[in-house]
């Protein structure tokens, strides 16, 4: 289960240049929080075709202009021309959402943090500028010094990993790296080390089966487990635990927050061909396409993708 880091809200809620923290346990990379179930919406879709920000629903759109607008998203796909939509082309087409959305997301903090405006994020900007108003007498006026600290120490030590050339200084790559370490190879050991520490809650280097549910799922008094949680136990057991010692050590942690084996955005591409693909020659048309649209960017019921409402040039 994804979820976001909890003590960033905290710190956004004292100082506005604070970016959200992204999602720390890592599908390689996941196409949406959504769960892919067809059978109670196409959300998941919509946010693998459109990208996360611009699948948000609104209701500014008919149908007719819903499916106009995606009829030039779909000439956009269609790279070589030859008026169909092959598994390759919509793989890569699903692969860069996701590449925009990541731009998207560093260009959006950029400036924020580029206070002297040369192009590169030395560590005491992001610092002074994430955490500087309090850091006067080691966080002395903040109510809970200790949560700010270890806040502190973990970014710096991210920001660290990050830094390749360790000059002090991120370049774009290099922050985005920090801004998001699932996606590069050398960031995986941070990645595993900040998961552990955020659900090995009593600190003795492994996750065992109560801090594993508990950092999914919170029980109320009366509450009866719900089935995914149940899902969630056996999983931890039969597929987690490769050693069967009832714990999960890092290379295992390992194996679950990174499964690099993965490619939902081929999974995805496959699934939707498989879906539109009336005479199943394993290419869509952009007739097929349009009969299906509510799959691709939306329906009456869950309304359209923002991508809908920008220009085509501009996806």
């Amino acid at each position: 289960m994804l979820r976001l880091v909890g003590l960033v809200c905290a710190l956004i809620a004292a100082s506005c240049a604070v970016p959200a923290q992204e999602k720390r346990v890592h599908h390689q990379p996941h196409l949406s929080d959504h769960d892919h179930d067809d059978s109670t919406g196409f959300q998941y879709d919509h946010e693998a075709f459109l990208g996360k920000e611009e699948s948000k629903t609104f209701d500014q759109l008919t149908p007719e202009e819903s499916k106009e607008r995606l009829g030039k998203i779909v000439d956009r796909i269609d790279t070589n021309k030859d008026g169909f939509i092959d598994h390759s082309e919509l793989h890569q087409w699903i692969k860069h959402r996701q590449r925009r959305y990541i731009q998207e997301n560093v260009n959006k903090h950029w400036n924020d943090y580029d206070n002297n405006q040369d192009g590169k994020i030395a560590w005491e900007e992001y610092k002074n500028t994430t955490y500087g108003f309090y850091l006067g007498e080691e966080f002395d006026d903040v109510d809970d010094k200790n949560t700010y600290k270890a806040m502190l120490s973990r970014d710096e030590r991210r920001f660290k990993f990050a830094d390749k050339d360790k000059d002090g200084i991120a370049t774009r790559e290099e922050f985005t790296a920090f801004l998001h370490p699932e996606e590069y190879d050398y960031m995986k050991d941070v990645v595993i080390q900040e998961t552990m520490e955020d659900i090995d809650k009593n600190g003795d280097g492994k996750v065992d089966m109560q801090e594993y549910i508990g950092d999914m799922y919170s029980q109320e008094d009366g509450e009866s487990e719900p089935d995914w949680v149940q899902s969630e136990r056996k999983h931890f057991s039969e597929f987690r635990d490769i050693n069967k010692d009832g714990f999960l050590d890092a290379a295992e942690v390992a194996q679950w927050v990174l499964p690099g084996e993965v490619d939902h955005a081929d999974n995805e591409a496959k699934h939707l061909i498989h879906e539109t693909d009336t005479d199943k020659d394993e290419k869509i048309t952009k007739k097929e396409i349009l009969a299906n649209w509510n799959m691709f960017v939306g329906s009456q019921a869950t309304n359209y993708g923002e991508d809908l409402t920008r220009r085509h040039d501009e996806l």
